[in-house]
Formats: structure tokens, sequence, C-alpha cells
């Protein structure tokens, strides 16, 4: 499908053509508060409350629900929604068999936050899914080590299709980095207010060091502006808090970047671990926020060694440019060499591994654990003191 701006418009449209909004307002917000209480009430998994949020925002445009058998059976064997466009990853909501034998077709149900509605829901389908199936199809493994994989096989038997409509956010949305927590709708706002055209964006869950910085300033070199796009939903146990994480962006943004050509934002996503299909998913949901450029480096998405260092960056071959939309920067894996005196990756660098100063995210982890600054050449002292002060105030690791 051919990308067309929109009249008037200096970014590319959203996936599928419009921006889906799927929040209520005034009256029916009214209306839908008064009458959730009555209906079942489906608890939601962090993922899933992390999910409503992104489909009810159009951070997931085309989504405008969790999806029926049709499209999950077509995104898990063939990365395709049901009407043909791309889209990489099941966004569904599962129940047990004991649950679902409680249900019934043409329902409605209120989507919950424990016992707290937020949003009503028409169950067009209940349906059976294979676990296993999915989790080879989109985590190429079935081994239950892989923290993707282990949330499937842990959650329920059958899966509720159908659209919603949220009148209430979930806690996190409010309570969580509101003053950065933009919508779609309000990047594409702010980047039209600033005239960009080009919008690279960049996906992380951790702090930025050096290397991140060279990838970063690298696009901007070809595009108007940056969206630093960190991602706040669940992750795993092991990653520094996003609230830290988000301390040490503003630092070394303040130090070391232009203000007028970057935007901070929130990205409310869970992190499902889903290497090179989780790559495609970040993307379209950046050109959603307004992005024409995405950034994918080394192991995107990626846990353990279930994928291949740069898996993330061929699967966009299996697709043509025009059904993507957005355009992936590619970068190789970046370092600091004491013989360049620069950061530098394998490509432009003639030296030995031995001249190359990396940490991996382990060896971070304990140094900071301990009071230890890291390496100036790893990343900026203004990023390493907040990271220092930031784990001394949580609590100590379980051992």
């Amino acid at each position: 499908m051919t990308q067309t701006r929109p009249p008037g418009s200096l970014l590319l449209p959203p996936h599928g053509g419009a921006l889906v909004d799927r929040t209520l307002r005034g009256s029916l917000r009214a209306a839908a508060r008064e009458k959730a209480p009555s209906l079942p009430c489906i608890p939601l998994s962090r993922m899933n409350l992390a999910d409503l949020e992104m489909i009810a925002v159009g951070a997931y445009s085309p989504l405008t629900g969790f999806m029926r058998s049709e499209d999950y059976r077509r995104v898990v064997d063939e990365m395709l929604l049901s009407n043909g466009l791309v889209w990489p990853i099941p966004v569904t909501l599962a129940v047990s068999e004991a649950q679902a034998n409680t249900l019934h077709e043409g329902q409605e149900i209120a989507l919950c936050e424990g016992d707290r509605p937020l949003a009503i829901m028409v169950i067009d389908e209940i349906y059976p899914y294979d676990k296993h199936h999915e989790a080879r199809e989109v985590y190429r493994t079935t081994d239950e080590a892989h923290p993707g994989v282990a949330r499937i096989y842990a959650q329920g038997e059958f899966l509720l299709g159908g659209d919603f409509w949220l009148f209430d956010w979930p806690t996190a949305t409010t309570a969580e980095f509101p003053e950065i927590r933009y919508t779609p709708a309000q990047t594409r706002r702010i980047f039209a207010e600033r005239g960009w055209r080009r919008v690279v964006g960049f996906q992380t869950r951790n702090p930025i060091h050096r290397a991140h910085e060279y990838i970063q300033k690298t696009a901007l070199e070809v595009v108007d502006g940056l969206l630093l796009h960190p991602l706040v939903g669940a992750t795993k146990k092991d990653d520094i808090p996003a609230k830290v994480r988000i301390a040490s962006y503003r630092a070394v943004l303040d130090a070391y970047y232009p203000a007028e050509r970057v935007v901070l934002g929130v990205f409310p996503a869970a992190m499902r671990y889903a290497g090179p299909r989780e790559a495609i998913m970040h993307a379209l949901a950046r050109k959603n926020y307004g992005c024409s450029h995405f950034i994918v480096g080394r192991d995107h998405a990626g846990v353990g060694n279930y994928y291949g260092t740069y898996d993330a960056q061929r699967i966009f071959d299996d697709f043509l440019p025009e059904e993507i939309g957005i355009t992936p920067l590619f970068f190789e894996h970046a370092f600091y060499c004491r013989k360049c005196q620069a950061v530098v990756t394998a490509k432009t660098c003639p030296h030995g591994k031995e001249d190359w100063v990396y940490l991996s995210g382990t060896q971070v982890r304990e140094m900071l654990r301990r009071g230890e600054p890291l390496p100036a050449e790893f990343t900026r002292p203004e990023v390493s003191r907040v990271l220092i002060e930031g784990l001394k105030k949580l609590p100590p690791a379980a051992p």
C-alpha cells in the first residue's frame, strides 16, 4: 500500500491512513463510567494495560481493539492483518477456560485494572489458540526461559476479540511521566509546529551511552528532528527502572544536544522481547507518532541469544518499503576506540577489540550498584552520576 501525505501535512500518514482514537469524552464517557460496574469485569495484566493505552491513543493504529481470530492467525503466520496491512505481533486478550465459559459472543464486558473499570468491550469472538505455535512463529523459540514465551504459556487458554472504548486511564498513564507522555496526535502537532518533515525515532530501554549518542547524532545530520522515545512499560526485572533512565536522558540532552532539534517523550508499550518482529512493530508505532525514520541497531528488542545480532535489521527485507512506510536506519554496533579517540563502528575502525571500550548491560549494572563511575569513553559523566544516585535509592537486588 503506497503511503501518501495527507493534504496540508508535512508528516507521513499513520499506518493504515488514519490515526485511531478509542477514548470517550463528555457525556459518552460519563455514560460508560456509569454502565461499566454492572458488566463482567476482566482484570488486565500489565501488558494488557499497556496495550489498552497504545490502542486507545492510536499508537497501534490501525488496531481498534484486541485481535479477532482472522487477524490473530494471519499475524502469527504471515505478519499481516486480515486487510493485508503489515502487522508483526498479535495483540490479544487472554482469559482462562473457566472465565471463557462465563462469557458469550456479543456480550459487553468491562476491562479492568484490578477491579477498577477502564473500558467497555464488545466480545466479537471467543476462540482457542495454539500457544506453542505462536511462540515458535513470533519468538522463534518454544523455550520457556524466553520471557515472551513464558508469558504466553502462563496466560489463559482462550482469546477474546473485539473493539473497546476507553473512558478511564490506567494508573501508570496519569502517574508516570505525564508531562512527556505524548500521544501520537500530540507528537504530530509538536513536529508540525516546528516545521519538521523528517523525524527520526529512537527506541531504548537502557540509559544513553556514547554509542547511542553517536548513532542519534549521525541520524540527526539527515533529518529535521529526533524523537527520543524510551520504552517505559513492563521490562525485565534487572533493567534499570524507568524513573532513573528518564533522569539520565534529561541530563545528557541538557548538556549535549540542541534542544530545538529533540523531543523527549515516553513510549508506554511493554517489552515483548520478540526481536525482529518487535523491531517492525516499534517502527510502525513510531510512524503513527509522526516519524519518517526509525533507528534499528544491534539486537533490537532481543534477549539472551535467541536472535542473531542483526536479525532485526534483516527482517525489513521481507517487506516492500511502501508496506512499512517508515524508513529504517540501520547501524552497526558502535563503541569507543582508544586509538581512533572517537566513537566508531567496525565499518570505520581499523583497530582490534583490545582498543575498544565496551561494557555489557550486566557489567554496567554491577558497576553502578557498587557506586563506581562508568568510563567516560562509555558514557557521559552527567549520566553516570544520575544513574549512581538513582540506583542508590533502590532496594538491594535479590541474591
